[in-house]
């Protein structure tokens, strides 16, 4: 096998989680070709991986991204498809690609046609995280799970933005609030006073993080205002690539179920985690799940009627409300035992 295709166009945390495999591809077929079909804005985060391809897929284009792709690959033929995403514009975009053996996700995990774009499935699994369920996806070539390992290519000027921003004399925690669905977010009153804390209770420095999106400027503003303490406030400032830098200094990540809290867990740092509106046993920052305030079974018997063990493995609780139910004595009782655990004693605040 010496060439495979990788589609996999969204979203930043899923994309994430497709590095492992970039790597542990390269690492059991040495030499192998490998291209990977990915979104605009996810490709500007890990467009730079090494040895790898990349052809960008802009579903805001229409019909012509389609045509785009057809004409890219045109003529070419993969060993293999590696086609990771279920949504239906995903399965047209694999059609273009041609290869004999073609994985994909097991019937429970279908939809949208998918199963007539693939030959191989990857095998069934019950209550597995995405992490996992992607890494699996190259036991149907003969090859082992790809283990969590990530790499993000930065440059030293994205480090020194990240210096830039970030104390030097004390502990930093930065806060990505927002989510893509914003049913995902937790107040921003109650940010404020998780943030305050932080700051009065731990001598932290708090920094404010998010996309230049007119609701997350507004978002991360609303915070800064309700907020009695003084923040950094750089939402719209970074690119993805600073942006990723700075999770990688920070000290500890506060977020809810987001892009930026995979980013961070891919690079090693901790993510205290705010889910109620999924199941961060799922979805939740791979390496941090501990860390996580879980409040998802209690949304389900709240407005869904039913609990974690009973539901479908991958449902939502997106209501309104849902997240109003992680408190903030919730999320500073967590960020204090995280102090306790992991935060030398020096860099402790009063």
């Amino acid at each position: 096998m010496k060439s495979i295709c990788i589609l996999r166009l969204s979203a930043i945390g899923d994309v994430t989680h497709v590095i492992p495999v970039v790597l542990s591809l390269q690492e059991q077929i040495p030499g192998v070709s490998i291209t990977w079909i990915i979104g605009k804005i996810e490709a500007k985060l890990i467009g730079d991986l090494p040895g790898v391809e990349f052809i960008v897929f802009d579903k805001k284009t229409g019909r012509s991204a389609y045509a785009g792709l057809y004409k890219q690959l045109k003529g070419r033929k993969f060993d293999a498809l590696l086609h990771m995403q279920v949504a239906l514009r995903a399965n047209l975009a694999a059609a273009c690609i041609s290869a004999p053996i073609r994985v994909g996700y097991d019937k429970a995990r279908s939809k949208d046609l998918h199963g007539l774009i693939i030959n191989r499935r990857i095998a069934p699994a019950q209550r597995q995280h995405v992490r996992d369920c992607l890494a699996s996806f190259l036991e149907p070539l003969g090859l082992k799970p790809a283990p969590p390992h990530w790499k993000i290519p930065l440059t030293e000027s994205d480090y020194a933005f990240a210096d830039a921003h970030l104390a030097n004399d004390r502990a930093n925690m930065v806060i990505s609030p927002c989510a893509s669905h914003k049913l995902r977010n937790w107040p921003a009153e109650r940010y404020a006073q998780f943030a305050d804390y932080a700051i009065r209770q731990h001598g932290m420095q708090v920094t404010l993080v998010g996309s230049p999106a007119p609701f997350e400027m507004a978002y991360c503003a609303a915070i800064v205002q309700t907020m009695q303490e003084a923040p950094v406030n750089i939402c719209g400032k970074d690119t993805l690539k600073q942006l990723t830098a700075m999770l990688s200094r920070a000290d500890i990540v506060i977020a809810p179920d987001t892009g930026p809290a995979h980013i961070a867990s891919a690079m090693g740092t901790d993510v205290l985690g705010l889910y109620a509106a999924s199941n961060p046993l799922r979805s939740g920052p791979y390496n941090s799940l501990s860390w996580c305030v879980n409040r998802y079974d209690q949304a389900l018997q709240t407005f869904a009627h039913t609990t974690a063990s009973k539901a479908r493995w991958g449902t939502k609780a997106e209501f309104e409300g849902a997240m109003e139910l992680v408190e903030v004595a919730d999320a500073t009782d967590m960020l204090d035992k995280w102090i306790r655990t992991k935060l030398p004693e020096p860099e402790r605040g009063a």
